[in-house]
């Protein structure tokens, strides 16, 4: 075991240089699958789980079936084991073009306690899950018989003794793959007594004209229906819409606002150089005041803008079609490895800016950096792996791939932020200001409650989120179910919507916040452009409430747990888009003025 740990930590550091698990899982599908007749074909099991409670997954062999007499675990990559898969080998042996009818696995003798695990398990509607030449094979292991009965001690349980694959194959290859329970062979598991089963199974093989490069078209296809289609181009046009309207209206009034101030302060130039000033002019001494806390702010916009790259670098992997369905771990592997790679974006983007700002402690900034995101999500980590480990899920992570993301963030990540700090260190750029700030800050004037931080962000949160949220609904069903989801073009669109939505409210609102002699915009811009991140975590809970039947303490605590680290993510990459939007806009209105 500790050659094989061994050997897995160093294709995991290779992965880090080379992607190669990421780009790897694509080739994965498209290798020489080629059988003879009578070739053994391997068949893997990987895991069962209640139907509604995606994040809860035990090993297959947790449940009492048959068990072979050498159980060989498959070995897995880093994203594998982080998408909860524990692959072994299965007991029903399918060999290329032979059918079987009715073969016996096994007669079982289950004890009292081994029913009522069956029981428990078909009351929470468990599936199984097995890999048969990478394709995935899914079925439920029993069925509650609720007919005609009102009382739940009347209700009858039932394990499914007998699947039935029927297999597809074209030439020497494997198509498609097809499992059925049959519904007459089946083992009464009511009541707590020692029982015998016999678990069977049959094997039928049909050829196709279908080619073997399209086998997978069956799986993506099913979130591309004309129906789901319709509905995703109809939140695209709904969020455009929304968005032109609302943009067009803002950028009208705020052109026409901005034009009239532009003349209207030429004009009290040539008249009046004594005239008392107001509005977003009266503040040009104060509005490149550096803001509090300047070190954690410059530590926000270098997460922030790592994250954004992070998106970017994803989205360019899902539309050359990496992430294809049931490409085991891909994401998560992709996730890791760009996460590490960009770190040095944050580092570079984070010191640079704490230096225009004035920043002296830059090791601090820089710790500051590393430690905004990834304290949190290890935090949230720790006790979900703990939580899952009570459990004895398929979620837990074992010692040697904890140990491998901390070599990956000791080895990788680190070393490129601390490269991209001293890079930021010594690009010695200087802030662009047009106006001089002066030596002491003008007091901000008293004003309404709506003006304040947190309605203002409520008020900025809601348009993007209204642009985005009937695609949310896909996201969630394919994360937290088990709906495909593969048109990431689409995703793709709604994204860069949400970005120019969420620039442009920023900008509006901070022009709205100046023009009230408010000069304190640094931080309120970037909490305005992340609170759709707030929005996105109430939407969780509608989510878990209202569509979905999730339940459980694992189930609900993983559910909530990381998507708050997502929400958190989506907070910074935003603040940090609505807050370079802010900056442009600021210089770009003082740039056109005198300013004295």
């Amino acid at each position: 075991m500790g050659i094989k740990k061994a050997m897995d930590l160093v294709a995991a550091l290779a992965a880090v240089f080379g992607l190669c698990y990421g780009i790897a899982g694509v080739a994965a599908d498209a290798s020489d699958h080629r059988y003879k007749a009578g070739e053994a074909v391997p068949l893997y099991a990987n895991k069962v789980g209640p139907f509604h409670n995606p994040s809860e997954t035990y090993r297959y062999f947790d449940l009492p079936f048959c068990i072979p007499e050498h159980v060989k675990e498959k070995s897995e990559a880093l994203g594998e084991v982080l998408n909860g898969d524990r692959l072994v080998d299965a007991p029903y042996k399918l060999d290329f073009r032979v059918d079987l009818d009715s073969k016996v696995v096994c007669l079982k003798k289950l004890k009292g306690e081994d029913v009522a695990q069956f029981r428990s398990a078909v009351l929470k509607d468990y599936y199984f899950q097995m890999y048969y030449d990478d394709l995935p094979i899914w079925g439920f292991i029993g069925k509650v018989d609720r007919e005609g009965k009102t009382d739940e001690n009347e209700y009858k349980y039932y394990l499914y003794r007998h699947i039935h694959f029927e297999v597809l194959y074209n030439s020497d290859r494997v198509i498609e793959i097809n499992a059925h329970t049959d519904p007459n062979a089946l083992a009464d598991v009511t009541k707590d007594r020692e029982i015998e089963v016999e678990f069977l199974y049959s094997v039928k093989w049909k050829e196709t004209s279908t080619p073997f490069e399209n086998r997978m078209d069956k799986y993506s296809q099913t979130s591309s229906l004309p129906h789901h289609l319709e509905i995703h181009w109809f939140s695209i046009i709904n969020s455009c819409v929304t968005v032109l309207l609302l943009t067009g209206f803002l950028a009208t009034i705020l052109m026409r606002v901005l034009k009239n101030d532009f003349v209207k302060y030429a004009h009290d130039e040539e008249s009046a150089e004594d005239q008392e000033e107001t509005g977003w002019k009266y503040i040009h001494g104060d509005v490149f005041r550096f803001p509090k806390h300047k070190s954690l702010f410059s530590a926000c916009v270098g997460s922030g803008t790592q994250l954004f790259a992070l998106a970017i670098f994803i989205f360019i992997l899902a539309l050359v079609g990496v992430f294809y369905p049931y490409n085991r771990g891909a994401l998560f592997t992709a996730l890791v490895v760009i996460y590490a790679l960009t770190s040095g974006i944050a580092g570079y983007t984070s010191t640079s800016f704490y230096f225009q700002l004035e920043g002296t402690n830059w090791v601090r900034n820089l710790l500051m950096t590393g430690c905004l995101f990834c304290g949190p999500l290890f935090l949230t980590f720790c006790f979900l792996n703990t939580v899952a480990i009570v459990y004895s899920a398929t979620a837990a992570l074992p010692f040697g791939t904890i140990l491998v993301i901390l070599l990956i963030w000791t080895l990788v990540t680190s070393p490129l932020l601390v490269l991209g700090g001293i890079a930021g260190k010594n690009s010695k750029a200087e802030f662009q200001a047009p106006c001089r700030t002066t030596k002491y800050p003008r007091e901000i004037p008293p004003l309404p409650w709506y003006r304040g931080t947190i309605p203002q962000m409520a008020m900025a949160g809601f348009l993007p989120f209204s642009a985005i949220y009937i695609e949310l609904y896909y996201i969630f069903a394919s994360v937290w179910g088990h709906r495909i989801y593969t048109i990431y073009s689409i995703l793709f669109i709604v994204f860069i919507i949400l970005l120019i939505v969420t620039a442009f409210i920023t900008v509006a609102l901070t022009y709205f916040q100046l023009a009230a002699e408010d000069h304190e915009w640094w931080w309120r811009s970037f909490l305005c452009g992340g609170s759709t991140g707030l929005f996105i975590y109430g939407y969780c809970l509608y989510y878990y409430h209202a569509r979905s039947d999730m339940s459980g303490f694992m189930q609900t605590s993983f559910f909530f747990g990381y998507m708050a680290c997502i929400c958190y993510g989506f907070f910074l990459l935003l603040g940090a888009i609505g807050f370079r939007a802010a900056l442009l806009f600021v210089r770009h209105i003082y740039r056109s003025i005198k300013c004295e």
